[in-house]
């Protein structure tokens, strides 16, 4: 045995140095790799790609042509979209939407007062991006400025102060992306604030705090959005004497303001639903009153589980503002449909260049803020990783 033991030990090899690692194979890295992964991974994983490839070849390269290839970038009149003997094929008339460009921002609001709209577009943006950079300084300064400064400089820029020298401009001068951004701006940041108060409500131990909330959100939930902007526009001057009575805009500010905050009541109402009973319990050992209790340790959780959601209903209403067009206030879509049939530009292609216009203009806002959340989230959900 002792011989078998040493002739082992002699004859044995042990490489002295480790071995370099090797590279992966060619067909599992880089693009071949990525394709095999994402899109040949399975038999349904490659008939979908193959549709979506066809899908792909069927509709962009029309798209483009239509775009930019046969598209006409100037113009004083319809006369340069129309179809010749030379030109057969026309496609977008962007001289259109360059000659209606100052229509689709301001609507109707005056020439000479319009620089106030570019003063409030100035200073919504700096809010903006003051409180969404998370590494800006004194966001709570910026949040002040947002939701204090904001909305009562924008009310004298826009509506005017003769005391001030700014005339006044009646709100059924407003117009195109101006009303757009009002609408949505002042249903997001309105809707957020009772969205919560009312999905506290809703969970409050005091029966009518508990009833009101309840009836509200079921009450604006269960109609639809022009019901809402129609009982603000129509039935509510019927319940106040004239001289009383709000204006169209704000009316119609009023009613989107309470419809999104009841479906962002529920959003809120289903995080805090998902807080295990822990949490409120070690919350409450610690000493930590109610309202301490919701704002330090409940709702930042309720919140950061609910962000797609929130996410969603702020997209949702972003592009709901559209329907304030039936209590005859012109959004952005409304000075497009407007624009479209003015005899001046009325041409085979200017319909469809100002729907294109516009689902480029609703596309960068919607993809902004779903990019922007989900950057957000991700930044977030750093705090559940091991």
């Amino acid at each position: 045995m002792a011989v078998t033991t040493q002739d082992s030990v002699n004859h044995g090899f042990v490489r002295g140095a480790p071995v370099d690692a090797m590279p992966a194979p060619a067909a599992t890295t880089g693009a071949i790799g990525w394709i095999r992964a994402n899109l040949l991974s399975s038999p349904a994983n490659i008939a979908l790609t193959i549709f979506s490839a066809l899908l792909i070849y069927w509709i962009v390269p029309p798209i483009i042509e239509f775009m930019f290839v046969h598209a006409v970038w100037s113009g004083n009149d319809r006369e340069a979209c129309l179809p010749t003997a030379e030109r057969p094929e026309v496609g977008a008339c962007w001289a259109f939407a360059r000659d209606r460009f100052a229509y689709f921002i301001y609507g109707s609001y005056p020439i000479p007062e319009r620089w106030r709209v570019d003063v409030f577009f100035v200073m919504l943006a700096v809010g903006i991006v003051w409180l969404l950079w998370l590494e800006a300084p004194r966001r709570d300064l910026g949040a002040l400025y947002f939701f204090v400064v904001v909305p009562i400089v924008s009310y004298i820029l826009l509506t005017g102060w003769e005391a001030i020298g700014l005339r006044a401009v009646d709100t059924s001068l407003w117009g195109g992306v101006l009303v757009t951004i009002v609408v949505s701006w002042v249903g997001i940041v309105f809707s957020l604030p009772i969205g919560i108060l009312l999905a506290l409500g809703r969970r409050s131990h005091m029966p009518v705090v508990k009833l009101f909330s309840v009836i509200f959100i079921e009450f604006v939930r269960g109609v639809p959005l022009i019901t809402v902007l129609f009982m603000a526009s129509v039935m509510l001057p019927l319940f106040v004497p004239d001289a009383y009575s709000p204006d169209k805009l704000l009316r119609a500010l009023i009613g989107i303001a309470m419809f999104a905050s009841a479906y962002m009541a529920e959003v809120v109402r289903a995080g805090l639903q998902a807080i295990p009973k822990g949490q409120y319990e070690g919350a409450m050992a610690v000493g930590l009153g109610y309202w301490q209790m919701m704002y330090l340790i409940i709702l930042p959780q309720a919140l950061k589980i609910t962000i797609p959601n929130i996410v969603n209903t702020y997209i949702g209403l972003f592009k709901d503002t559209t329907l304030v067009t039936i209590v005859g206030i012109f959004d952005f879509l409304k000075t497009v449909e407007v624009s479209r049939i003015d005899p001046k530009w009325a041409a085979p292609t200017t319909s469809a260049t100002g729907y294109v216009f516009a689902a480029i203009f609703y596309f960068i806002f919607c993809y902004g803020m779903s990019r922007y959340a989900k950057s957000v989230e991700a930044r977030l959900a750093k705090g559940d990783r091991r």
